[in-house]
């Protein structure tokens, strides 16, 4: 998938360089105003997208930087952040232009009907940020329209296809600083599960839609696109959490759970035709939060693959996956990834051979 540049060349005049704006340039930060776009997702009658406006920011996006200190400040930078709170943004689609302003976190989303459909696939969009009506700086992103595909698939991050360590935070702090995107590690066999998933009871052109939904923090979504597309992980889109700043850096993974469960409500009354794998693991609440799922949409969820990381969580997961398994949810508490391809296998989710 290749990303299409579509941002007009826009002059910004920066201020007088102060001796603190030059500090902060050395440090790799970008003292000007910055729109950061993420993947959004609709279908024909509903589209949406959102980003940040920040005027602090990274100055690039996180690169396969050799050495320990290099990858420390590579990933410290990430939340060296300062948003822009009640900033107006538009975009322009079909010939409409709409506009909205950030919440007080620099966060802003749109959501609109568009006026005739738009077919499946991906598509280059552009967000602008103005003041007093003028043009100030914009940015890029891509908005995805699913073909009419068997299923979808909705994945956690942490620990259910990147090993993160999520039950104990110093650690997971440790390989978070410390380990650029390249070099972090899926568990064995779980890409080659998605990527039978991304092609089950489908073909290549029209690919099942996977998204992404994670208690990361937005301040993460270029670190996590660089590993996907490192290990090759069918291309999707990503729902991360809360922006966080440097102050609360130790706290990364660790926001409200319960939005979760908000997001994956909302992709699902997104497609309503469409039923949906999950997948997480037992580190965090994600049995908890794909039972909740489950009861709202128990007619629409295919399977659930929960990985065995946490010994202590164990017991509890299971009697989840049993009253699950009584209501007639198929599920698959696992070990390994070669289990959850057999069981896909068999429950005819994939092809039964590569």
């Amino acid at each position: 998938m290749d990303q299409i540049n579509v941002t007009p060349e826009i002059k910004y005049n920066a201020a007088k360089k102060t001796p603190a704006g030059r500090l902060l340039q050395w440090l790799g930060l970008r003292t000007q105003p910055m729109v950061k776009v993420y993947r959004g997702y609709g279908r024909d009658g509903q589209l949406q997208i959102f980003g940040h406006v920040l005027s602090l920011s990274p100055a690039a996006a996180p690169q396969q930087r050799k050495g320990v200190l290099a990858n420390i400040g590579t990933l410290l930078r990430l939340f060296m952040v300062r948003p822009v709170a009640n900033a107006t943004v538009y975009l322009q689609w079909q010939q409409r232009r709409i506009s909205t302003t950030t919440a007080t976190d620099g966060f802003f989303h749109f959501q609109w009907a568009p006026e005739s459909p738009t077919p499946a696939g991906w598509h280059p969009i552009t967000v602008m940020y103005t003041q007093n009506g003028e043009d100030i700086t914009s940015g890029n992103g891509l908005l995805y329209i699913p073909h009419r595909t068997q299923f979808g698939c909705i994945s956690d991050i942490d620990d259910t296809f990147l090993i993160s360590h999520s039950g104990h935070l110093h650690k997971k702090l440790y390989v978070l600083l410390t380990r650029n995107p390249a070099a972090r590690k899926p568990f064995e066999g779980v890409v080659q599960h998605y990527r039978l998933l991304s092609l089950g009871r489908t073909t290549a052109g029209t690919p099942n839609p996977f998204f992404y939904v994670s208690s990361s923090e937005w301040n993460l979504y270029d670190y996590l696109l660089a590993f996907a597309d490192a290990w090759d992980l069918p291309q999707g889109v990503y729902l991360l959490n809360q922006l966080k700043t440097f102050s609360q850096l130790w706290q990364t993974g660790t926001g409200k759970h319960g939005t979760k469960f908000t997001r994956i409500a909302r992709i699902m009354e997104s497609y309503p035709h469409m039923s949906f794998v999950l997948l997480g693991d037992d580190t965090q609440q994600d049995p908890h939060i794909y039972e909740a799922v489950a009861s709202h949409f128990p007619d629409r969820i295919l399977c659930i693959y929960l990985r065995q990381v946490s010994r202590k969580n164990r017991a509890a997961t299971e009697v989840i996956v049993r009253r699950l398994t009584d209501k007639g949810i198929t599920c698959c508490y696992f070990e390994h990834s070669a289990t959850a391809i057999t069981h896909s296998r068999q429950y005819g989710l994939i092809a039964m051979q590569d």
